[in-house]
């Protein structure tokens, strides 16, 4: 009998691979492009990052605010230095392996792979590839094409489409499984880390937990009759 396909959804920071990719990219893109100025200023916008936190602003707003940082870069530079972010990073560690070995397994099994983030194709591109992900929903920076014309390589405009962070999370998974009827949400999986990995597991019939969040945890038990969770270290 054939096996019924499904489909596995990752969330990637601190899920798939240890560090919050954008933020680490961020410092690694200005250091590597402006020295020690560019530290400060990676300094300077994370600081403001994280007093927006404190304050109580919703994480959507600060992922905008972060994207703000790329207005006028050009999308075909800051790519490639998402490229060599990967390469220097994927030798000191990056991949949580017990997360890696889950969707090896898992596309031996036959299953196509989906990150689910609220970073952009500069920092996922490469992450995609190395764990043989087929598809990415992300947070995508709006670009204004060169003079050249649509499909071209432009410039970030500093705005984003949606967020791809809490319930927007959830609503792509939804999206992407509505457009593929022939495959059952019971039996896909959602691997998460954070409580606004919630909405996104809730999609599934096997959500796992990768970490030790309380929060997390917390709002899992007091959910009613919740979907049987899975537990990764």
């Amino acid at each position: 009998m054939t096996a019924r396909p499904y489909l596995v959804f990752a969330d990637v920071d601190e899920t798939l691979i240890h560090c919050k990719s954008m933020f680490d990219f961020l410092n690694y893109h200005l250091t590597g492009r402006h020295g020690a100025a560019g530290t400060a200023e990676h300094d300077r916008l994370l600081a403001g990052f994280q007093q927006a936190a404190a304050a109580g602003t919703p994480r959507e707003l600060i992922n905008r605010a972060y994207y703000a940082a790329y207005a006028g870069e050009s999308e075909a530079t800051i790519a490639a230095w998402g490229e060599r972010w990967f390469a220097d990073r994927a030798g000191e560690g990056l991949f949580i392996d017990s997360t890696r070995d889950a969707l090896r397994a898992h596309r031996g099994a036959g299953a196509e792979l989906v990150l689910v983030s609220g970073s952009f194709p500069a920092c996922l591109d490469p992450v995609a590839r190395a764990v043989g992900a087929a598809h990415l929903l992300c947070s995508r920076p709006l670009v204004e094409t060169d003079a050249a014309g649509p499909g071209t390589a432009g410039t970030y405009t500093g705005l984003i489409e949606t967020p791809m962070i809490g319930r927007h999370k959830a609503a792509a998974v939804r999206r992407f499984l509505a457009d593929r009827p022939h495959i059952d949400p019971r039996d896909c999986y959602a691997y998460g880390d954070h409580p606004s990995d919630l909405e996104m597991l809730d999609c599934v019939g096997h959500p796992v937990v990768v970490g030790d969040d309380p929060a997390l945890r917390a709002l899992l038990d007091a959910r009613p009759s919740p979907t049987p969770l899975e537990h990764q270290r």
